[in-house]
């Protein structure tokens, strides 16, 4: 932006910080710059965070920009958690300081409160109603971050009656679909997992060597009608939640884990994409039709990894054991046919909070690495995805792509010299490929620091996005790539799910990059954008909760990015992050240098990806802050 430009008034939305101030962003139309500006606490007052506001901005020398002015033009939140204040006989809503920065004048209804209950309340004329109170012992935490974020925590009394009508009204099973059923059908899943969406099936090689690989995905599209409250409520929601210790699903239970789940022994509508694999790996045709099939059997990640490592045959794997071995080779031909493109692979080493069963207590945290059964499932989704996408580019369907980016060249020299302080040559050119990114890729792989280097890594690469515009898949190394393998879970797999579909039953008046499926594209990515959020924010808090418990002791770590204020740093092993403040560190001042990947003080640096030991001085579970200090 140009900071000698006079004032100017804009349009933008309010960003709330937990100190009591906040910023105006405003998106620059068609480019990727965004102007931030000041606001004061006064001015912040009668706002809440994403509130859409009209605002004179002025530049200061110094570059930075100042909001005054400010008027409400769209208000899209509606409800916010806070904890009762009582004052003069009058009660208050102290809001969540990442939505609010100033209490609120509390109308509590019939509903008996007292100082400190905590409640949802939904948004009034200069006040705010009680909804709702939590009963004792409740998750605060959690019920912060669902209404934080503006998540849909509970269904409408007309959602579930549709869903219980369209679990219990009895499908025509059959008819034009493909009979399956003969073949032997599995589907692998964590033992937790109730919505069970996707099943594989494997032809064995004939003689030319190549064998058929097919992908079944459950047929959402049958029970969930366009238009109908229950599709208008899983569009609203656009995906399913992963809240640690609890899911906000986009379906409702009732029907994604009974008639939806492709649960064993059960016979199941699908849409199944059939992949020729020859010797080389390579994906030579694609076949997508509707289906009927019966899962022959449920394996567990466990037990398929134990096959496919050691040949062990589970009881449960008894009545596919002669398909497994097919099944290894189609994984082992595809792993070869990406290896030879590029990119990165997608599995990710995770830290998962554990829960007493009990009390529902926060009881442990555990570190989660895939195992070779994951790298299987992933191999296949992601061929069924990428061979989907294909099939509707050739026949002219427009749909949901996701599409990611190539790095500009910038984001190339940031990933260079993260690869370089974390002890990693990573010698990418000007423009990086896919190969290049696989090179480096495999080298950080089963490193000590791989889960800190991985996720700096996928930040400098940036996010991918949903559109109707078709373009590669870079981290992929795809040409063309979407979603079509989770339906119950994700509407963007449930939009392909009903052009395909359409496709089969006959329409051709399709509309060239249709203009309403982008329209959706954009919906779906900020309400994927918020339940990415919403999942930090509640993991973030879980740290701290849990870290509290561990005040004083020391770990080894690695600094995973830099802030003006401080180092992001992430536990070896545990995966937390936390803060090591810049004002806490010895030879100070320290600043930032201009791309955040430096931490530079008069004597000393401290880079993304150095290893370091802190000590843990304090937490916040309210703002998820856990705060180290650097030990010498």
């Amino acid at each position: 932006m140009d900071t000698s430009a006079s004032p100017r008034t804009v349009t933008g939305r309010v960003d709330v910080h937990p100190r009591g101030f906040g910023f105006l962003t405003v998106q620059k139309p068609g480019t990727p710059e965004v102007l931030s500006a000041f606001i004061t606490p006064p001015d912040l007052n009668p706002l809440f965070a994403g509130d859409v506001v009209s605002a004179t901005v002025t530049a200061s020398g110094e570059g930075r920009w100042t909001a005054s002015g400010l008027s409400l033009v769209e208000r899209t939140r509606t409800v916010v958690y806070g904890e009762v204040v009582s004052r003069k006989g009058a009660f208050f809503l102290r809001i969540d300081k990442e939505v609010s920065n100033t209490d609120w004048p509390l109308d509590p209804g019939a509903t008996p409160v007292q100082h400190n209950d905590a409640v949802v309340a939904r948004i009034a004329d200069g006040k705010v109603v009680l909804l709702y109170k939590l009963e004792p012992g409740a998750d605060r935490s959690l019920e912060r971050v669902i209404a934080r974020h503006g998540l849909h925590r509970d269904f409408p009394p007309e959602v579930i009656e549709e869903a219980l009508r369209a679990k219990e009204t009895p499908h025509a099973l059959g008819g034009a679909r493909r009979d399956l059923r003969s073949i032997p059908t599995v589907t692998v899943d964590a033992p937790s997992t109730r919505d069970i969406d996707d099943a594989i099936s494997v032809l064995p090689a004939g003689p030319d060597g190549a064998l058929r690989l097919l992908v079944s995905i459950a047929d959402v599209g049958e029970s969930v009608k366009e238009g109908t409250p229950l599709d208008l409520e899983a569009r609203a929601r656009a995906t399913s939640v992963y809240l640690a210790g609890r899911v906000l699903p986009m379906l409702p239970e009732e029907l994604s884990a009974h008639w939806l789940s492709l649960v064993p022994n059960e016979e199941r509508h699908c849409l199944t994409v059939e992949l020729r694999i020859d010797a080389e790996g390579r994906v030579t045709a694609a076949d997508v039709y509707e289906s009927l099939i019966r899962s022959w059997a449920r394996l567990n990640y466990d037990e398929v990894a134990d096959f496919l490592n050691d040949g062990i045959v589970s009881p449960a794997m008894e009545p596919v054991r002669d398909a497994m071995p097919w099944f290894r080779l189609a994984s082992a031909r595809l792993a070869v046919s990406r290896a030879a493109r590029g990119g990165m692979t997608m599995s990710r080493d995770e830290a998962r909070f554990t829960f007493d069963t009990a009390t529902g207590a926060l009881s442990g945290l555990a570190g989660e690495k895939d195992t070779s059964a994951h790298n299987m499932i992933e191999r296949f989704m992601v061929a069924a995805n990428e061979a989907i996408a294909s099939w509707l580019m050739t026949r002219g369907v427009p749909t949901v792509y996701r599409v990611h980016e190539q790095p500009d060249p910038q984001r190339v020299a940031d990933v260079n010299a993260f690869a370089l302080h974390s002890g990693f040559a990573a010698g990418f050119g000007a423009q990086l490929t896919p190969l290049a990114l696989a090179a480096f890729d495999r080298q950080i792989a089963g490193a000590k620091a791989e889960a800190a280097l991985r996720s700096v890594l996928r930040r400098s690469l940036g996010p991918s996005r949903y559109t109707v515009k078709p373009g590669p898949h870079f981290g992929l190394a795809a040409p063309l790539y979407l979603h079509f393998t989770s339906p119950i879970r994700r509407y963007a797999d449930l939009a392909v799910h009903r052009l395909i579909k359409a496709y089969l039953h006959g329409r051709r008046d399709f509309v060239h990059e249709d203009p309403e499926i982008e329209q959706l594209s954009q919906h779906i990515n900020v309400r994927a954008r918020s339940a990415n959020r919403a999942e930090a924010d509640r993991h973030h808090e879980l740290e701290a909760r849990f870290m509290s418990t561990r005040i004083g002791q020391q770990f080894p770590a690695r600094v995973v990015r830099v802030k003006p204020f401080g180092l992001v740093t992430q536990l070896d092993g545990m995966w937390v992050e936390g803060m090591v403040p810049a004002e806490g560190l010895a030879g100070g001042p320290y600043r930032p240098d201009a791309r955040e990947l430096s931490m530079v003080g008069k004597t000393r640096t401290f880079t993304v990806g150095m290893p370091i030991t802190v000590k843990v001085v304090s937490t916040d579970e309210q703002l998820g802050r856990v705060e180290f200090a650097l030990v010498e």
